[in-house]
């Protein structure tokens, strides 16, 4: 979706019946693919943005963009969007027809073109998408490094459990070394692993395919996003990431003057992370029954006395919109500050593992041969 800003003077002008447009955008909608990834948003968002707040209005700007995209599919989805426009449907109603967008984008961008605030509203939403891909990009960097180690590992062990081992115990069975237990134990395994590494195979790709199978459930991932938070290091890491996105989300819907209530109801439905999801839940009800922001959120030991402080003190002064873009500031510093000590510590533990393991294996296969050799001596 490149940009090339360029003002042309002639504007297609496209008349149709009332009656007709919502045929003609849905006819229009059904070329333009499924959802938009995060970063596809991105770019939309920031590049309506640059054209609206340069004093470009909606209908160019819209035909500018389709004009300068050089995907079929995407030119279709803008040209739907500006016959709406045209026709005088609200853009907020025509990006909703088209089902790319999230409630709260759409209802962020709906308030934004009542209040004649859609430039700096778009501005906005590409800043929120660009800062999520960032966060997204955090966390696999933060768990690249952890993941290649552990391929690593069990190549490793499968290679000396199956080639490395084995010649160790045919000398131990052609000299009949008394074998201590550990020794004993590694060839057991070795054995085990050779005679059934088809089935651990099959296994292994069950309990991938069972993962994929039970993620679709919400008792298995309020389970696992409750056991995860318990884990030590990477629980830490996980609530860091979550509660950034609900703070910035917050923050967003509060500069778009969006109620507290909407915007929590708003900010739950976007939250996958259920420790954090259904304490929004009930922060909601209760907000909704007349009980104070900051008061709900204490009740809550997923949030910490930073936020309850600050909240309360939005409370007193109605700065609610200063308030979440301060959270946000120190927040995502945290978060920076979170992923590098993931790294950092969980690195070496993951090293220390791998050479333990080798260390082992050879222990286990050498104490056998130093008798031998005393022996033999």
């Amino acid at each position: 979706m490149g940009l090339k800003i360029e003002l042309d003077n002639t504007q297609k002008k496209t008349r149709k019946s009332t009656g007709k447009i919502s045929n003609v955008l849905q006819q229009e909608i059904s070329f333009s693919g499924g959802k938009w990834n995060t970063k596809k948003k991105e770019q939309f968002f920031t590049e309506l943005s640059v054209l609206l707040i340069s004093g470009i209005d909606l209908r160019q700007s819209l035909e500018l963009l389709s004009e300068e995209n050089k995907s079929k599919k995407e030119s279709s989805f803008f040209k739907s969007v500006y016959v709406g426009v045209v026709n005088g449907i609200p853009f907020f109603e025509t990006l909703k027809s088209t089902s790319k967008f999230s409630n709260y984008e759409i209802e962020t961008l709906r308030v934004g073109e009542a209040t004649g605030n859609l430039g700096v509203v778009t501005q906005d939403l590409g800043e929120f998408c660009k800062k999520k891909n960032d966060q997204r990009r955090q966390v696999v960097s933060a768990l690249t490094y952890p993941v290649i180690v552990i391929l690593t590992a069990l190549v490793v062990v499968f290679f000396m459990m199956n080639y490395v081992v084995p010649l160790f115990k045919d000398i131990f069975e052609q000299n009949n070394v008394e074998l201590p237990g550990i020794t004993k134990f590694i060839l057991g395994f070795s054995e085990f692993l050779q005679d059934n590494v088809y089935a651990i195979f099959i296994g292994f790709i069950l309990i991938i395919g069972g993962y994929f199978i039970l993620r679709k459930y919400d008792w298995y991932r309020r389970i696992m996003a409750y056991t995860m938070l318990k884990i030590p290091l990477i629980g830490d890491f996980m609530k860091a990431i979550y509660i950034l996105r609900f703070i910035q989300v917050m923050k967003l819907l509060a500069n778009s003057k969006i109620s507290i209530t909407e915007s929590l109801e708003m900010s739950r439905s976007l939250i996958s992370f259920y420790p954090l999801k259904e304490a929004i839940k009930r922060i909601n009800e209760n907000v909704v029954k007349g009980a104070k922001l900051s008061a709900s959120f204490r009740e809550h030991a997923i949030f910490d006395t930073r936020i309850i402080t600050l909240l309360k003190v939005a409370e007193e002064t109605n700065q609610t919109e200063f308030i979440f873009e301060k959270l946000y500031e120190q927040y995502s510093k945290e978060l920076d500050y979170k992923s590098k000590q993931f790294a950092n510590l969980l690195n070496p533990l993951l090293t220390i593992l791998i050479g333990a393991i080798v260390g082992i294996v050879l222990i286990a296969m050498y104490l056998p041969m130093f008798k031998l050799s005393s022996v033999i001596g």
